[in-house]
């Protein structure tokens, strides 16, 4: 019989906060070690909460991925900014991550605000230092320190998993003890509809700029699976015909583009042939639509942070 003490069973809940454009998806994708959440280098990316599992038993830590936290403009960025602010308090620990070349500012004191009244332990996660020489790490840990009582700063690079272990054993050390709250399979509680039209805008992302990405909303319009084949059709919103016309590109080569990248990923998402059929409506103002945001699953459900079996 071995002398040792066995692991503690710990399983809890992270808020993932932070400004615009710091890096959480790419983080969270690579904690959970598949991908997860779009990413690209625009601001705002994220528009929805994601949960995500990962499991590293005896301990299982749930991540809620949340939208970077910004003054809000339209009635999107509103519900994506409350989305962020009300899973704060959803979470049993606060992972807030901030860019290790930008001094604190404004908008970190109001993410500090929310995150002390909620009275969660708080890691701060000092990202990008791939992109840093070393020698300005510690200046800028010693910045961030007089912003909030951190539990533990910790240094890394969520795009190179430089010293993502260490940030992954904080992180879990300091959840509740306590069994798993969801099983060892499960991933997310996203539907695929969620999934191929996040991998559809991550496509016009990649190969659009200005103001493009900000305007445009992917909706799933139809999901029909058949036995080798999955048949999705998907609108492309914007709110101006110039920008429909930048978007389908020249004789249809940018939505061309677009789509079959997308139906390459969404392929090896689902495990199946797809046939993709995406269209661009013009409809104004649709970022103040709440229809069409509802449908989008902003601000639907996204403080939720029940188990599969009920508990809370």
């Amino acid at each position: 019989m071995s002398g040792g003490a066995s692991p503690v069973a710990r399983a809890g809940f992270v808020t993932v906060v932070g400004r615009p454009n710091v890096g959480k998806s790419t983080l969270v994708n690579r904690l959970v070690g598949e991908k997860v959440a779009i990413v690209s280098d625009k601001p705002q990316t994220t528009r929805n909460r994601i949960l995500a599992v990962v499991n590293r038993p005896p301990v299982q830590m749930i991540l809620l991925d949340t939208p970077g936290i910004h003054k809000p403009m339209h009635e999107m960025n509103r519900r994506m900014v409350a989305t962020a602010t009300r899973s704060i308090g959803q979470g049993d620990l606060g992972l807030w991550m901030a860019d290790v070349e930008e001094r604190p500012g404004p908008g970190d004191r109001f993410i500090e605000g929310l995150l002390r009244r909620s009275r969660l332990r708080v890691v701060l996660a000092l990202n990008k230092i791939d992109r840093v020489a070393k020698p300005r790490i510690l200046p800028a840990i010693e910045a961030w320190r007089h912003v909030s009582d951190f539990a533990e700063i910790v240094p890394v690079s969520a795009l190179t998993g430089e010293n993502v272990d260490r940030l992954e054993r904080v992180l879990m050390d300091a959840l509740p003890e306590g069994p798993a709250l969801y099983p060892d399979d499960f991933l997310t509680d996203l539907p695929e509809r969620f999934f191929v039209a996040e991998m559809v805008r991550e496509r016009i992302l990649v190969h659009t700029r200005e103001e493009i990405p900000y305007v445009t909303g992917v909706v799933v319009e139809s999901f029909e699976e058949k036995e080798d084949l999955v048949r999705i059709q998907a609108a492309v919103l914007v709110e101006r015909e110039n920008q429909k016309a930048i978007l389908i590109g020249r004789g249809g080569s940018m939505l061309k583009r677009v789509g079959t990248e997308a139906r390459r990923q969404i392929e090896a998402f689902l495990g199946t042939k797809v046939f993709l059929g995406l269209f661009v409506k013009v409809r104004e103002r649709w970022r103040e639509d709440e229809a069409v945001l509802g449908q989008m699953g902003l601000g639907e459900a996204e403080g939720r942070r029940s188990a599969p079996d009920g508990r809370d």
